[in-house]
Order: C-alpha cells, then sequence, then structure tokens
C-alpha cells in the first residue's frame, strides 16, 4: 500500500461497500467533534483534538474503532455485543455501525482531553 496522505486517500482504497461504512463513520465523529482535526497516524485516520482523540481502519471483516482505553472502559456495556480490547473494538462489516453509541464515546474523548489540556491551577 503507498504512503497514505489524507483520510479521503485512506476511505479510497478499500472497495465500495466498506468506503461507505468508512465514511459513515467518518461523518459521525465530525457531528460528534466537529472542531476536531482529521490527519494520517500510525497509516490510519485519526481525529486530533488536544491530542489524539480516535482512530479507525479498515480490515476484511469489521472496521476498528480506537476511542483510547479510557473510552472503551467508560462505555464497557454498551460495547459488551462487539469484541474490545484494551483501546479498540471491532464493528463487524455485515453489522450497521452504531452511530449513536460512536457519538457519545466521541463525546466523552472530547470531553476527557478538554479537561486534560486545562491550565493546572495552583492553589
Amino acid at each position: 500500500m503507498n504512503k497514505i496522505n489524507n483520510i479521503d486517500q485512506y476511505i479510497t482504497a478499500f472497495p465500495d461497500h466498506v468506503q461507505k461504512i468508512l465514511k459513515q463513520l467518518r461523518d459521525t465523529i465530525k457531528q460528534a467533534a466537529p472542531t476536531a482535526a482529521e490527519s494520517i497516524n500510525y497509516q490510519i485516520p485519526t481525529f486530533k483534538l488536544k491530542g489524539n482523540l480516535v482512530h479507525f481502519a479498515a480490515f476484511q471483516k469489521h472496521i476498528g474503532f480506537y476511542p483510547t482505553p479510557s473510552g472503551i472502559s467508560q462505555f464497557k456495556t454498551e460495547l459488551s455485543d462487539f469484541k474490545c480490547a484494551k483501546g479498540s473494538v471491532q464493528f463487524p462489516l455485515d453489522q450497521p455501525l452504531p452511530a449513536g453509541l460512536i457519538k457519545r464515546i466521541v463525546k466523552f474523548r472530547v470531553a476527557e482531553n478538554l479537561k486534560k489540556a486545562e491550565p493546572k491551577r495552583k492553589h
């Protein structure tokens, strides 16, 4: 695979049915984090806001979504129907993308990053 420079390039490298899901995921993230910047990190799509917010990637049978370990643990119950690891979740390509849940996770990550970026107050 050639070096990917942006998310559009990444998405167009996949078959049409996968592109549709990737575009939906990208739009869902943008709705939840409209001021986040898009980039490519680790050769996968990344959204940044005061640091890495979330990443995603397409695989043969699933979409990997990477909202950091805190994003997974905070929504552990809602994510229980999906295969999860410490900082990732797999959304099968043959199932609808859980857009509402993804939005909530992204909004949680936005709040988390903004809180971490606040200047520390001296007492």
